[in-house]
């Protein structure tokens, strides 16, 4: 089955940058839809942002517009998240996710809709 693996978290400062990678082995990235979350202690897992098989429809959550970038790359079967102007609030563990289904604007943050999940990778945004 498709395998996910995250990386490129780490301990930030406030106002910092970081990319996050999602790389898939097993089986071809381009088959499916990707969507990266993250988890807070003590909070539920949110969806931070999403994209379709080619890269043509994405979304993101209201606390990431503005500052995080989805993209992909499926001639390396990896998806990047880049996040700018981080803030001590985006500190979370944060996944890939992926799923055969294409999502829609109304469900594409629903953690149940997604089949297959990496390890995480941890963000710290501390001073």
């Amino acid at each position: 089955q498709l395998q996910l693996v995250e990386s490129g978290g780490g301990l930030v400062q406030p106002g910092g940058s970081l990319r996050l990678s999602c790389a898939a082995s097993k089986f071809t990235l381009d088959d499916y839809i990707i969507g990266w979350f993250r988890q807070a202690p003590g909070k539920e897992r949110e969806g931070v942002s999403y994209i379709s098989r080619r890269g043509g429809s994405t979304y993101y959550a209201d606390s990431a517009k503005g500052r995080f970038t989805i993209s992909r790359d499926n001639a390396k079967d990896t998806v990047y998240l880049e996040m700018n102007s981080l803030k001590p609030d985006d500190t979370a563990v944060y996944y890939c996710a992926a799923a055969v289904t294409p999502m829609y604007r109304s469900n594409w943050g629903e953690p149940g809709r997604y089949v297959y999940w990496g390890q995480g990778t941890q963000v710290t945004v501390s001073s």
